[in-house]
């Protein structure tokens, strides 16, 4: 992590937790361009020569930040972070998780109660793997949307050569495993290889690097065991422990690495190092297919096994067969290469430009017009509901050249009228989120040459506030979509240089992840209530296509409509779902094939399995899953609700179900997923993506004052 982020381009401070007995690690990142390497236990800042624990860490962390404060802090460990997520470092913190529960009984409210504290308290929370990544978000909520990959980053130590290329003509097959020995790494089962292949024709030998054996409670005779079979001689090498540098180099020396475990580990969560390793150097591995293995190596690889007599054949295999050997060498090879310190180094980069944006010189010289002197210009926002305006709220407050405040409404029309003032002498410009009471209170308290800036959507459009807002005092509208501007002019009488468009964002970066198998049989929609959502005319669609092929399945995403108290109470809506969910039920087409999940903020892991985001609304103000789900890497397929083609490409958008289903079908069928998702993630990368949006509000705000002084030039105040 050290000399990725020293690559990225950072000033980096490293806070070793343990004295130093060697300089072996650590004398390495000294040399490093921008790299201070800060000892607690040499400068004295504790009185003691064993490691820090938690609690000590995250006081010694507050002392150094205290002297010259961070930018941003990385810690590894949930205990360090749940400790620092209550110190000042809070929202400076990038936290690596890798001991995260990894089953439902672990995962208790405790463990869920800690990683939201943590996620509250971190700006980001990298994660080792995409699944590790998808169950954070899906157990902890508030884990959305900071939660970002940053894979293991392997080394190759200085000097050290890969195994070089071809088969062991000649010799022993030479297998090899570094680590632990324990029972569920499979390392006694291990040992009785050499024997078995032999018995099959190959002749091979089994090189043990480590000197950890687990006593295991449960079997207190395994510790036994294992030593035995470690110096049983059966073609068995010990090597004992050895520093990585050194046990690497025997890995390089040897021809197959074994990664091989119980069935119990198929469903963690971490990636191990040591398969990445192996693939640095050139080694092939042999390991469990799980989804995560098949991603990264293929699902043809030659050497996945699950039992004994599956590792066996693997090894069979490539003993005798060079080009399979050569294969598999060659995919592990590939898989590790996006694993290296230049992918590190390019990733940070990428999340430290998200994280803080350069800034501006038309937002400087906005700052300069409204307070000569001024550094940063000073935007408010204020509304009741801000679920809309998250991510643009978080990248103004990520920007170094403006100071952001809110001013947070109980309700609708409820709020601390002292606060709003206080806003009012304070702000350049003011953002009303939604145009409703706050709107109103703004524009008739607002200063002169402030600017007012109001986001209007579907909802207040029919409301009675727009008649009451004194336009006159507002210096722009902002609609999501041109459909909703042309709409906002036509029935507010407002002019029309004030009301413009700013589209929704969509956080593209976030949303972009690996599709699961099976995704483009799986249409998704994402919420369905009330009925004008139209549910059932996705329904037609999913039973059209099933007609011809049962693969397809409807998600549904979303709360149901009787969790709505304002939706079930109205007799219509009630007979309008109730006859649906009979259609369900009963329907030999569609029974079993519409999966309802729960709503929540785990859209981006739920859209991995959707190849096909439908949207069949009676109408949509933008309607952001179509671009989410394009976002995601699925093809978005709507109804032409009104102004629904001001936003999307003609080409997603269909007549009726019976068109829709028909598109659906010959793109899966004429083999058109895989493009056809590509050009719709281009599509709204360029028109929606979260970069595009913010650099449109950013020069939005960075716009003059209102009015100013003819005699100054400077904005007039009362």
């Amino acid at each position: 992590m050290v000399q990725a982020l020293s690559r990225a381009g950072c000033e980096v401070t490293l806070v070793l937790k343990a004295p130093v007995r060697t300089g072996r690690l650590v004398d390495p990142l000294r040399g490093l361009p921008g790299v201070t390497v800060r000892s607690p236990h040499t400068e004295r800042l504790i009185d003691s020569e064993v490691p820090m624990n938690p609690q000590t860490a995250a006081v010694i962390l507050g002392r150094v930040d205290a002297e010259r404060p961070f930018d941003l802090a990385v810690v590894r460990g949930r205990r360090l972070a749940g400790k620092l997520s209550h110190t000042a470092l809070a929202g400076r913190l990038w936290t690596y998780l890798t001991d995260v529960p990894q089953s439902a009984g672990q995962f208790d409210n405790g463990a869920k109660g800690e990683l939201r504290r943590i996620a509250d308290a971190s700006r980001l929370l990298l994660c080792q793997t995409e699944e590790l990544r998808g169950f954070l978000e899906a157990a902890v909520p508030a884990t959305a949307g900071k939660s970002v990959l940053f894979p293991p980053v392997v080394v190759l130590p200085d000097g050290l050569e890969p195994r070089p290329a071809g088969t062991p003509d000649g010799r022993a097959l030479r297998l090899v495993y570094t680590g632990k020995f324990a029972p569920r790494w499979n390392t006694l089962e291990m040992c009785a290889l050499p024997r078995l292949l032999g018995q099959r024709g190959v002749d091979a030998e089994l090189h043990m690097v480590g000197d950890k054996i687990h006593d295991d409670p449960d079997d207190p005779g395994y510790a036994d065991r294992m030593r035995t079979a470690l110096e049983s001689g059966e073609g068995v090498v010990r090597h004992g422990g050895h520093p990585r540098a050194e046990a690497m180099r025997l890995t390089a020396g040897c021809d197959v690495g074994l990664s091989w475990r119980h069935p119990e580990m198929d469903a963690s969560l971490e990636l191990s190092t040591k398969l990445l390793e192996c693939g640095m150097l050139g080694v092939p591995v042999v390991l469990n297919r799980t989804p995560m293995h098949e991603r990264l190596f293929g699902a043809d690889y030659p050497l996945f096994a699950a039992t004994e007599a599956d590792v066996l054949d693997a090894l069979t295999l490539i003993g005798k067969n060079p080009e399979v050997f050569t294969l598999a060498a060659d995919r592990c090879r590939e898989a590790a290469a996006g694993f290296g310190l230049d992918a590190a180094a390019e990733r940070l980069t990428g999340y430290l430009a998200e994280t803080f944006p350069a800034p501006v010189e038309q937002v400087a010289a906005a700052a300069a017009a409204y307070r000569p002197g001024e550094r940063k210009l000073r935007v408010g926002v204020a509304g009741h509901d801000l679920k809309f305006f998250t991510r643009l709220l978080d990248y103004l407050r990520s920007r170094p050249d403006m100071e952001i405040r809110v001013d947070h409404w109980a309700a609708l029309k409820a709020h601390d009228a002292d606060r709003s003032r206080e806003m009012v002498e304070w702000a350049d410009v003011v953002i009303c989120e939604w145009c409703g009471p706050n709107a109103l209170w703004y524009a008739k308290n607002k200063r002169e040459g402030q600017r007012l800036v109001v986001r209007l959507h579907r909802f207040e459009l029919y409301a009675p506030w727009p008649k009451q807002l004194d336009i006159e005092a507002v210096d722009q509208v902002i609609c999501v979509s041109p459909h909703y501007t042309d709409l906002t002019r036509e029935m507010t009488g407002w002019p029309a240089e004030k009301v413009v468009t700013v589209p929704n964002w969509v956080d593209d970066r976030q949303l972009d992840r690996p599709k699961l198998p099976g995704a483009q049989h799986h249409l998704g929609v994402i919420g369905i209530a009330p009925s004008r959502k139209r549910l059932d005319l996705a329904v037609d669609v999913l039973e059209e296509l099933r007609r011809d092929d049962p693969r397809f399945t409807l998600f549904v995403k979303s709360k149901l409509p009787w969790e709505y108290w304002w939706i079930w109470q109205k007799d219509e809506e009630r007979e309008h779902y109730e006859k649906l969910f009979r259609r369900i039920r009963r329907s030999p087409l569609l029974a079993g094939a519409v999966v309802f999940d729960s709503y929540g903020r785990d859209v981006a892991s739920w859209l991995r399995r959707i190849g096909f985001v439908l949207s069949t609304s009676d109408d949509e103000s933008f309607h952001l899953a179509p671009a989410e789900g394009m976002a995601s890497g699925a093809i978005p397929a709507l109804l032409p609700w009104p102004g629904s083609d001001t936003i999307y490409d003609r080409r997603w958008i269909h007549d009726d179900p019976s068109a829709m289903a028909a598109s659906i079908a010959t793109t899966v069928a004429l083999g058109r997923f895989e493009s056809d998702a590509a050009d719709a993630r281009e599509q709204v990368r360029t028109a929606y993506g979260l970069d595009e949006v913010c650099r449109r509000w950013t020069d939005l705000l960075a716009q003059p004052p209102a009015r100013t002084d003819a005699r100054t030039g400077a904005p007039a105040v009362q």
